[in-house]
């Protein structure tokens, strides 16, 4: 008799192996329907982790089996992979499996999960399912049920008499990849996890990509990307990306591939890779500092002109927390300030436009355009220093509403430099104030773009800009309408 499925939904029924086709090139492909919940379905429990949990921590538990009566035929919800990528993201859904037999990925995932099977394959294609040959060490506050399965699947003499493992520290084999095609087979002991509602980007789908190409070079591709955009794709997404369009809109055969990152929230410069050595010759510039980046910032007050240092503590989450002091072991995080303009102060009609969040700021006659030279490139960075000294940037509601509260009442931000603490435990418990102040990621544009990429390789100096930012647009006429 075969072993249940370790996952939380093991006592759905069985269906008989077979193969599943590859998943056709679609153009909105993974569409996640209304329709997945017109049909009922058996109740299943949630993983445990929580959906904001760090990549590195939501790999580390394995779901247990919810309690539930199987159904006698096996009813998929309707999919309809053709409808419009939705404008909102479903709630985030991460379930941890382990297979208990020799398995067809796409096979085990469907019926663990009661998920229709194309649906599968198309998270498979998304990027959104991975595994690792052993389940990972589950969480300190993972379920007894949780570390018993931890311990059955892990046991030595069990990893002993698995092939695939062998010459393998544990640790080798509880690294994770991509599954990537939806025929995999799944050896016994297998642990996946399943990104079953990935986050998207409907943006992707409304923009003339052609038209936001700045230059195509024999190596290279700088696009002018825009913003509600990924450059690379996300941990569970990796189609609906600038790489993944561009290179569809300019018929290439071999995607493109990123040599940077800027914000999804941000538009502006970003270099894309055609070959492999063009990708390794311009990771080499960024670190010798060889590649130079310009932004304009639309911050809500002025910045004097001049260098700005802070600390940013290396946690590797939003939002990103500096501090004017050197703190051991935080990364050094500096811009210059070339120059700082007063600008007319959106228009509602623009604001409407492009979505702008307000965050709660009050409208202001003026607001100000600065010109900055990045000399190290930290994620966040430029956002979180401005709305440290008090200048954020318009739209940006994660550190927005961080600034105001800290306006309003300087020594909630633990970081400064009025605050003395008693014990580590107070300031650890004031670090987590100053975070939940925060608020959450723009899902639209903020005023940050990266207007100008230049860098210097073998005697020569290719440089690129921007378009004119969206609040310098003398019309409201856009792409976005």
């Amino acid at each position: 008799m075969p072993k249940p499925a370790a996952s939380v939904a093991s006592l759905l029924p069985r269906l008989r192996h077979r193969p599943f086709p590859p998943p056709p090139l679609l153009p909105r492909a993974l569409s996640f329907s209304p329709l997945l919940a017109t049909h009922p379905t058996p109740r299943r429990r949630r993983s445990l982790l929580s959906p904001a949990t760090p990549l590195a921590a939501t790999a580390a538990a394995v779901s247990t089996a919810a309690v539930v009566e199987a159904p006698t035929t096996a009813a998929y919800p309707v999919y309809d992979r053709l409808l419009p990528c939705p404008l909102q993201d479903e709630p985030p859904r991460i379930e941890h499996l382990v297979a208990r037999e020799d398995e067809v990925a796409a096979d085990f995932i469907s019926r663990s999960l009661g998920l229709p099977p194309l649906y599968v394959a198309d998270l498979i294609k998304f990027g959104a399912v991975y595994y690792a040959l052993v389940a990972p060490q589950p969480p300190p506050y993972a379920s007894p049920e949780h570390f018993r399965l931890f311990r059955e699947v892990t046991e030595p003499s069990v990893l002993r008499r698995r092939a695939s493992i062998k010459g393998k520290t544990v640790r080798e084999a509880q690294k994770t990849f991509r599954v990537t095609d939806p025929n995999q087979r799944l050896e016994a002991g297998t642990y996946l996890r399943v990104h079953v509602h990935p986050k998207r980007f409907p943006r992707c789908y409304e923009i003339d990509w052609k038209t936001r190409v700045i230059a195509v070079a024999d190596d290279y591709v700088v696009l002018d990307k825009p913003a509600a955009t990924s450059v690379g794709g996300t941990t569970d997404n990796i189609e609906e990306s600038c790489a993944v369009f561009t290179s569809r809109a300019l018929g290439l055969e071999t995607p493109l591939m990123t040599t940077h990152q800027i914000d999804n929230c941000s538009e502006g410069c970003v270099v894309l890779s055609k070959t492999k050595g063009f990708s390794s010759v311009f990771h080499g510039l960024i670190r010798e500092k060889q590649v130079k980046k310009l932004y304009l910032a639309l911050t809500t007050a002025p910045v004097s002109t001049g260098t700005i240092t802070h600390y940013m503590r290396p946690v590797n989450r939003a939002p990103r927390l500096v501090s004017k002091d050197h703190i051991g072991g935080w990364y050094l995080c500096q811009m210059e300030i070339l120059d700082c303009k007063k600008v007319p102060w959106p228009s509602s009609l623009i604001r409407k436009v492009y979505n702008i969040n307000d965050c709660g700021w009050p409208q202001q006659e003026a607001a100000y355009e600065c010109k900055i030279n990045l000399l190290t490139g930290k994620t966040h960075q430029i956002r979180a220093q401005l709305a440290a000294i008090g200048a954020p940037i318009i739209g940006d509601s994660a550190y927005m509403t961080a600034a105001m509260a800290a306006m309003a009442n300087p020594s909630i931000n633990p970081l400064g430099r009025e605050r003395l603490y008693n014990s580590e435990e107070e300031k650890e418990a004031a670090v987590e104030a100053w975070i939940a102040s925060h608020g959450k990621e723009p899902k639209s544009v903020i005023g940050l773009q990266a207007s100008e990429i230049s860098w210097d390789y073998e005697g020569e100096r290719p440089s690129y800009k921007a378009g004119i930012p969206w609040w310098r647009q003398d019309s409201v006429e856009s792409d976005l309408v």
